[in-house]
């Protein structure tokens, strides 16, 4: 038997020798762990402690309570107490949502050894366990955990004291930021890595100059470029970019628009890949909003409307067979008919133009026939349209060079579980009887 197509092996029983290097390995973790315990339990966040959590994650990164006390060994000490004036507002930097490649040269990461930066007096962690920047407490449910760890940090601008050393700092954020990568790389789908990465991060806006901190999130993005070569449909990859650019483009950091470089970004990853369907999304995420930047005009709203409609077209006569592209057309043909209380791309388009603009894609598609007869797509697409041109009032262009019997017999014939759509779509179209 097989499953995903990977065949399954038997197993030979473990021998004495491998059952004792077992036995070894799981006590050794048990002291490890002990020892981290009974040190956080005396509040002694100090040095030692912070290469005894190194040790533990690098075995077992998914034990969220030895990142919480990593975050305690930080905040206790590694890290300065933030001065007045270092972060350029009081907001929390998660406000600024919208729903990674090669570090700059002058933010090379440093090694992800245990050398432990110098201790500093700072504030230490109260005897409940929980921690003022925005961790976790440390004992409770996995959920309760989750929700303390969404938080943002909260550490007030009014608390901070003189004395913070901005370099030193820096240093140790990029450290710990090296320190993850290779955990990452080994277990990419780990949520306390990500979280303690952007704990880290958001600890940069909270804790340095706007300047320092803008940097080591513009290496944080040059870093999810390179996630995104890798692996181009990498879709936490893509939502974890959106996060890294909606910060950079908030007042914590200085920023401004960056709409026009990502949709140069997703024009460059879409001509790599047309499969890539998290690039034509992060696409239809932006377009509103770039047009809205340009100031666009009517003829200048229409103009893109025909260029991206274009765009797809091409894509389709490509690969007719790929979902993802279909997504993206139906997500243009939306704009087209639009809507009275959602923006859209044209807005002033006439009833008749709308009508024009679907018929001339429902043309286009039945070019595709020629080439390929068996898509099912294809057929779905044109009964899908030939009901926004019923809707549009333009019933009478439906059978124009076709009869959608033989559009609906093929999808049947295509698609036959889905039969009750195929139903429904025919009586909606008035092609019950043939």
């Amino acid at each position: 038997m097989a499953s995903h197509g990977i065949p399954r092996t038997t197993q030979t029983a473990p021998t004495e020798e491998r059952r004792l290097q077992d036995r070894d390995r799981i006590t050794k973790y048990r002291e490890l762990e002990d020892s981290i315990r009974a040190k956080a339990s005396a509040n002694s966040y100090d040095a030692s402690l912070f290469q005894l959590t190194s040790k533990l994650l690098r075995l077992n990164p998914e034990y969220y309570t030895i990142w919480n006390v990593r975050r305690r060994c930080l905040i206790s000490g590694l890290l300065s107490a933030p001065s007045d004036g270092s972060s350029p507002s009081k907001a929390s930097p998660s406000s600024y949502r919208n729903d990674t490649t090669n570090p700059s040269s002058d933010l090379s990461l440093p090694s992800s050894s245990d050398a432990t930066p110098q201790n500093r007096d700072s504030q230490t962690a109260g005897k409940s366990g929980t921690i003022a920047d925005g961790g976790v407490r440390e004992g409770g449910s996995g959920s309760d955990q989750q929700k303390e760890e969404a938080k943002s940090p909260t550490t007030a601008v009014d608390d901070f004291r003189p004395g913070h050393d901005v370099e030193a700092d820096v240093n140790v954020l990029q450290s710990e930021l090296a320190f993850i990568i290779p955990l990452l790389l080994e277990f990419p789908k780990c949520y306390w890595i990500w979280k303690y990465r952007r704990w880290l991060l958001e600890q940069a806006i909270v804790r340095l100059p706007a300047a320092a901190a803008r940097k080591i999130w513009e290496a944080e993005l040059a870093l999810a470029s390179k996630m995104l070569t890798k692996d181009r449909r990498n879709f936490h990859a893509w939502g974890y970019r959106r996060y890294v650019v909606a910060t950079l483009e908030s007042p914590s950091l200085g920023g401004t628009s960056m709409v026009e470089d990502e949709f140069a970004y997703t024009t460059k990853m879409i001509g790599v890949d047309l499969s890539n369907f998290s690039a034509w999304h992060n696409r239809s995420q932006l377009i509103l909003r770039l047009l809205e930047e340009r100031r666009a005009d009517d003829v200048a709203r229409k103009a893109f409307l025909e260029a991206e409609l274009g765009i797809i077209g091409e894509a389709l006569n490509v690969g007719p067979e790929d979902q993802s592209l279909w997504y993206y057309h139906q997500y243009m043909i939306s704009q087209v008919i639009g809507h009275p209380s959602i923006p859209t791309i044209a807005p002033a388009l006439s009833a008749a133009e709308r009508a024009a603009y679907v018929r001339k894609e429902i043309d286009n598609i039945k070019d595709l026939l020629e080439d390929y007869e068996d898509i099912k797509l294809i057929y779905e697409a044109l009964l899908e349209y030939s009901l926004v041109l019923k809707r549009l009032g333009e019933q009478g262009q439906i059978e124009s060079n076709e009869n959608p019997y033989q559009w609906l017999a093929k999808v049947r014939k295509l698609d036959p579980m889905r039969a009750g759509r195929w139903d429904d779509i025919g009586k909606q179209l008035g092609l019950d009887h043939p």
